[in-house]
């Protein structure tokens, strides 16, 4: 384990995270009208290429979208998980965006769950990770360390809102890594 005086780079948190929308105005209805992340700054692209919209999460740290006039369609399974966790697959392919995990309050938990009803945006069950064999818990516990509720944006890109429930660190990381050539 390397400290952070050892990094080879002083990496100081995401900047951003770029996503591709169908609809910019329904990507700004949902993000800044719903979620109420500011829309902080806009892009045309050139040669009718698009646009590119920056909505900050927190200072210094934002989630951009484009939206391409010819881009594919969405392609759940492959590009991005299926369903959500409890409702469906969600193994994603490889250098796929499987999900988005914005970090709440643990005492806003139930209260943004009961506005993402309101609102009408589909949720998924709330998982309490823990270390048991199924990596969640049905109540919580001292060795739960994150809990989480899944949702959907309009163009069904996977979102998460997590709330830390305690400190985590270098001694939870005792996983040998696998490689290609282990077979599930």
């Amino acid at each position: 384990m390397s400290t952070t005086d050892e990094r080879p780079f002083e990496i100081n948190g995401f900047c951003h995270l770029a996503l591709v929308c169908s609809d910019m105005q329904r990507t700004v209805d949902f993000y800044q009208g719903l979620l109420g992340l500011p829309l902080v700054k806009t892009v045309e692209l050139p040669e009718g290429g698009g646009q590119h919209f920056f909505f900050e999460v927190a200072p210094g740290s934002y989630l951009a979208f484009f939206w391409f006039p010819d881009a594919p369609a969405p392609a759940p399974g492959i590009a991005s998980a299926a369903d959500m966790p409890g409702f469906g697959e969600i193994t994603s392919a490889i250098a796929s965006m499987n999900h988005v995990a914005f970090t709440i309050p643990l005492d806003r938990f139930d209260d943004y769950k009961a506005k993402l009803d309101a609102a009408g945006v589909r949720t998924g069950l709330i998982l309490n990770h823990d270390d048991s064999p199924w990596t969640v818990a049905a109540e919580m516990h001292p060795g739960v360390y994150i809990r989480s509720l899944y949702f959907v944006d309009p163009d069904g890109i996977l979102l998460e809102f997590a709330a830390w429930t305690r400190e985590i660190g270098p001694d939870e990381a005792q996983l040998v890594p696998q490689t290609a050539a282990v077979e599930a």
